[in-house]
């Protein structure tokens, strides 16, 4: 996949929808006022793939690539205000950008997708809005629009969100990047600094544009899918890193058995962000999953 991201503002790279197998080309996907910055490699099925708040594209190199070598044609793309794409001056729905980046890349033909927290949330929202665009989900620790309110947390992530709201204060963009892989990145009842290396590099940039983005324009809520889950058909994997904050695992659960043809899996030994910290373990978990749900091969 790519390499760092050009500096917000610059208008992303575009070239065809279609290119030779392998090829990876970033196209502009037009949504609105908005262009978003996708990236597809790989002939076959469609798959995209939806980054966390504290990422953006890349944070699926390894998933993009692997399935593509699977015989997928795989897109991640950035979310308004986030990696190469900019924010815009209208009202707009994550739902409509995402069925936008479908129609590009799918011509109709519906998708699996793949989300991390608030991408797993705008999964949710599209196949509740759109079931006919979307062949299966894959839920990695998803926000739910509509979810009942965490009312309490263990001390210890108190004591972190007490630190939180202190940088967020200062307006020290560093320190609340640093916070914020805490949290995210390493787990909230995690040591600081557990996930090192590439890994935290890539959480520090990608989360370092999100956080300086100019924002602007005014999301449109989707309604509220908590208690609308069950109407979900498509199969569903529903995953957790048991280093994650807790909630996540009781949304999961309820997710799981309330979606009809849903998977639970514990990610043992991970956080928020599984594809970053340990791509090659996360992968042992999706490909199966993208094999089970390919169409037939004509």
């Amino acid at each position: 996949m790519s390499g760092p991201a050009p500096a917000l503002g610059t208008a992303p790279r575009t070239g065809p929808a279609d290119g030779p197998t392998g090829a990876r080309v970033v196209i502009g996907v037009k949504s609105g006022a908005a262009t978003l910055a996708c990236e597809v490699v790989g002939t076959g099925p469609p798959v995209v793939f939806l980054h966390a708040g504290v990422g953006d594209r890349r944070m699926w190199n390894a998933q993009v690539d692997a399935a593509a070598a699977m015989g997928w044609r795989a897109a991640a793309y950035d979310r308004r205000g986030f990696g190469d794409s900019l924010h815009a001056d209208e009202r707009y729905s994550h739902v409509a950008d995402l069925v936008a980046v479908i129609d590009r890349i799918a011509g109709g033909t519906p998708a699996v997708v793949v989300g991390c927290s608030q991408g797993g949330r705008i999964a949710l929202d599209t196949a509740l809005a759109h079931p006919q665009r979307v062949a299966a989900l894959v839920l990695v620790a998803p926000a739910v629009s509509g979810a009942p309110p965490v009312e309490v947390f263990p001390p210890a992530i108190e004591r972190l969100l007490e630190r939180m709201e202190a940088v967020e204060t200062s307006a020290d963009v560093d320190a609340i990047n640093a916070v914020e892989a805490h949290m995210w990145l390493d787990g909230p009842l995690a040591r600081e600094g557990r996930v090192s290396g590439a890994a935290r590099e890539l959480f520090l940039a990608m989360n370092d544009i999100a956080l300086r983005a100019e924002a602007r324009g005014e999301e449109v809520p989707p309604p509220a899918a908590y208690d609308r889950v069950g109407e979900i058909a498509a199969r569903t994997l529903v995953l957790y890193g048991d280093l994650d904050f807790p909630h996540f695992a009781q949304r999961c659960a309820h997710l799981a058995t309330t979606i009809a043809r849903a998977r639970l899996v514990r990610l043992v030994g991970m956080a928020h962000l599984p594809s970053v910290e340990a791509p090659a373990a996360f992968n042992d978990v999706l490909l199966p999953f993208l094999g089970e749900v390919r169409p037939p091969r004509e």
